[in-house]
């Protein structure tokens, strides 16, 4: 097993992990009426099936079949996982603290990505995807902070 199929599989489990959080939040936001907050977790929920996708097709144009379901490597990084249940009946407040958390996972997971030794073009997918995946963090982060 290559550390391209290592990495991307990793990757695209935490983005699916994400996506699922996102959508998860986003049922609660709109059950709070928090349509606003709802539209932006409905993007990043988007962004996150998006990303996932690119990854999926760069890894089958090398030959890998990136099988997401339970094996080792996607229990490890079940980080927005371990938040979804929190979100069931949370304020406002609780999604955000939530999806906070979630994304900080994410970005350790791109963060650790770029530190390994993969392919040109994996880093090239991964490094574009980085800067909107921190910027979702932050925006996440900034919500979270201005509604304490």
């Amino acid at each position: 097993m290559s550390t391209d199929y290592t990495v991307t599989k990793a990757l695209i489990q935490t983005l699916e992990d994400g996506r699922k959080g996102f959508a998860k939040g986003a049922e609660q936001l709109m059950e709070n009426d928090e349509i606003k907050l709802a539209e932006t977790f409905r993007a990043f929920e988007t962004q996150r099936a998006e990303f996932a996708a690119e990854l999926e097709t760069l890894a089958a144009a090398y030959g890998d079949d990136i099988d997401e379901s339970g094996s080792a490597v996607a229990a490890m990084h079940r980080g927005w996982m371990t938040v979804i249940d929190a979100l069931s009946g949370s304020s406002a407040d609780g999604v955000l603290g939530a999806a906070e958390t979630g994304e900080s996972h994410t970005v350790g997971q791109y963060d650790q990505a770029l530190l390994t030794e993969i392919s040109p073009e994996l880093r090239d997918v991964i490094s574009r995807q980085y800067g909107p995946v921190r910027n979702a963090h932050d925006t996440i982060a900034a919500l979270s902070a201005s509604s304490v």
